[in-house]
């Protein structure tokens, strides 16, 4: 794994559809599809986020899907939370914000102290990281050094995920494949914004295992570099 001294190896946990999509369409949630996960995945998918230190999603799939982000079906501890929001602008009521587990929010310098402010009285934890937006490589290397964060976990969305590859910052992939197509050109798939231009320029992986859980195939990728 590159830069392995300074910071966590990262894996990224994901339902998706036969074609690749995180939601039914742009803007729904994607807890609409993971109802259909067999119980047997979702102890899987809890299973990953007890042995992380970390879990981190995008801003918008908090306002969106207002997860928890806890562990469930499974013995273990709530990892830290950790949100990148530039502009630090979440909904005040969100659950990341419970008392389940600490959150950490990493904004940029466009964040003003006012959201910062009311960030914090809300429990979270702020650290600024970036000027025009969150800096990801900066927060990887701040998360080992200052939370020690060893494994951390993302459960996208589609934005970060492709910055978090754009980045060379994700080292293994799980995929819990839903036995559905989406379609729809503006449905997110599970990364955006890479855009190569080549066969070359494509992220190369590698298959470690696949097998069924309940009725749904689990596939899990190494990232080659």
């Amino acid at each position: 794994m590159s830069d392995q001294i300074n910071r966590p190896r990262v894996t990224l946990v994901s339902e998706v559809t036969v074609d690749g999509k995180l939601t039914i369409t742009r803007g729904a949630s994607s807890k609409l599809l993971m109802q259909f996960m067999s119980h047997e995945a979702e102890i899987i998918l809890h299973q990953i986020r007890a042995s992380s230190d970390a879990i981190m999603v995008g801003a918008n799939t908090i306002r969106i899907d207002n997860s928890f982000l806890t562990v469930r079906y499974v013995e273990g501890k709530n990892p830290l939370r950790v949100i990148p929001s530039s502009k630090g602008e979440l909904p005040q009521d969100s659950n990341i914000f419970s008392a389940d587990a600490k959150t950490i929010i990493a904004v940029s310098e466009r964040a003003t102290e006012e959201s910062r402010r009311i960030l914090s009285e809300k429990g979270a934890i702020v650290e600024i990281c970036g000027n025009d937006k969150v800096d990801l490589p900066k927060l990887m290397k701040l998360l080992y050094s200052r939370y020690n964060i060893r494994q951390l976990m993302i459960e996208g969305g589609s934005t970060l995920n492709g910055y978090m590859f754009g980045q060379d910052l994700i080292d293994d992939l799980v995929l819990i494949h839903l036995p559905f197509i989406a379609g729809g050109e503006d449905t997110p798939s599970l990364v955006t914004g890479l855009n190569p231009e080549n066969a070359n320029e494509m992220l190369k992986l590698e298959l470690k295992k696949h097998y069924l859980a309940g009725d749904n195939l689990i596939s899990e990728w190494h990232v080659k570099r």
